[in-house]
């Protein structure tokens, strides 16, 4: 992989925090928007920080200036954010000629492997009883679905922290049969990985081990 400027959202979450430093041991330059300066310069030194919102344009806009991929790990965390969001990113990335988005969603808006016509957790493949978080994910990934980007939809099942432990077993559109987990870290390692394949353009990928 060439070294490249990264523009990171999400970047103090679990998955977002592991990713940068990764790349950035990787020889990447990493620009991320974030929130709180302080808690920013705690969790992910490595990065330029860019102060500001991911709903305002023009933080978007600072934050992706130059970069030539940009990856989200943006959560829902019972807000609106990711929707209100990507339309936004989307519109800058188009907008700006940076056609490379790697972003993290979840199994829940992968297709149900034994109900047809219906996402995860739509189905009884899903525990969950709570649907709000998968909805944002699915506004996200239809709003790229309809896009000019090449972005690709990382879309882990139970997410606890961890350390790499290797092994993960991915699969598009579905998530892999018996898939109980995966860590944080293998998480970001994955997104990582995907970063500069074409391949991985334009789907949802399920991944566990």
């Amino acid at each position: 992989m060439s070294i490249l400027k990264i523009a990171v959202f999400g970047g103090t979450g679990r998955v977002g925090s592991s990713f940068i430093r990764l790349a950035y041991y990787q020889g990447h330059t990493i620009q991320a928007l974030v929130r709180d300066q302080d808690k920013a310069q705690e969790l992910i030194p490595e990065a330029t920080h860019i102060v500001g919102n991911v709903t305002q344009k023009d933080d978007i806009q600072a934050t992706v200036n130059g970069c030539d991929v940009v990856f989200s790990s943006l959560g829902t965390d019972k807000t609106t954010t990711l929707s209100e969001s990507m339309p936004l990113i989307r519109e800058v990335m188009e907008k700006q000629g940076i056609n490379r988005l790697v972003t993290i969603g979840t199994a829940g808006i992968l297709n149900s492997r034994y109900e047809e016509g219906k996402y995860r957790f739509q189905s009884s493949e899903s525990k969950r009883t709570k649907t709000f978080a998968a909805e944002e994910h699915l506004k996200a990934y239809l709003e790229l679905e309809s896009s000019t980007l090449n972005w690709t939809m990382i879309c882990p099942t139970y997410l606890p922290d961890g350390e790499e432990e290797g092994g993960v077993r991915f699969e598009f559109d579905l998530l892999p049969k018996d898939g109980k987990k995966i860590s944080t870290n293998d998480t970001a390692r994955f997104a990582y990985e995907v970063l500069d394949s074409p391949s991985f353009f334009n789907k949802r990928v399920g991944i566990c081990y």
